[in-house]
């Protein structure tokens, strides 16, 4: 497996308090078969976290990478940033401050919870012409996602890709974010499945729970797009593979 979305960097956001932790986290991401991690760390949260990229960002990666080294966790460390949306993210992101997952062009972004539609629409239009591919964080999560799920079918169609919490399927957010979760699966609308790992204590990057869980209702097959084949080609900078829609209504009919 290979997760798109961890906050495993020490002492920079709200994940990994320090070096302990990032190894821990390692370990169990590559206890639980993950063979690749990207570290996106949060940036440009107004009054919160900037983050932007520099040599603070560049030194603390190299030490995480070189420390996975010294200890032998077989998980390679990839960079990134999980990037707060706001008017300013074009620019931020023509002037070097913010960097894509691995310096591809797909580029992990998230909203405030309670955005609005209309701007999520507009600043993820404005990041597709700056040639960057969105990936939408934790989609699930958003309450205007929760309200219509057929947005991430736009979205889907527009080229953005679609990343799901493992947590959320485990009811991990709450009920709504865990029912929006299975709706998105069972539509075909979910591009990859990660860990938003925050710690080696709660929100891990343990990934085998979920897709096991999962297993029992979903061929093998589909979920290892979701989980490996998927977030491996984002790491490269590749086309994701896209399903047919299934269209809502198909769900409910009796």
């Amino acid at each position: 497996m290979r997760d798109i979305h961890t906050h495993i960097l020490p002492g920079i956001d709200d994940g990994s308090r320090d070096l302990y932790d990032s190894m821990e986290m390692a370990a169990m991401a590559a206890d639980s078969g993950t063979t690749t991690i990207i570290a996106t760390p949060h940036c440009n949260i107004p009054g919160v976290y900037d983050n932007y990229f520099g040599k603070e960002y560049a030194e603390l990666f190299r030490k995480t990478a070189r420390e996975l080294e010294h200890n032998h966790i077989p998980v390679k460390l990839l960079p990134g940033m999980e990037v707060y949306s706001t008017f300013e993210l074009p620019r931020l992101l023509a002037e070097g401050k913010i960097i894509t997952l691995n310096k591809t062009r797909y580029l992990l972004m998230e909203f405030d919870f309670q955005e609005d539609p209309d701007f999520a629409d507009m600043i993820l239009k404005k990041m597709w012409e700056t040639k960057a591919i969105p990936v939408i964080a934790h989609a699930e999560r958003y309450e205007f996602v929760q309200d219509d799920p057929e947005i991430v079918y736009r979205w889907q169609e527009k080229g953005y890709a679609v990343q799901v919490n493992k947590g959320s399927f485990m009811g991990r957010f709450g009920r709504d974010a865990q029912n929006t979760a299975f709706e998105l699966l069972d539509h075909n609308l979910i591009t990859a499945i990660a860990s938003d790992a925050h710690s080696p204590y709660q929100r891990t990057p343990w990934m085998q729970d979920v897709y096991q869980a999962l297993l029992e209702d979903y061929p093998p097959d589909y979920l290892d797009v979701l989980f490996t084949a998927n977030p491996g080609r984002i790491c490269m900078g590749q086309e994701v593979i896209r399903f047919r829609r299934i269209a809502f209504e198909d769900t409910y009919q009796f």
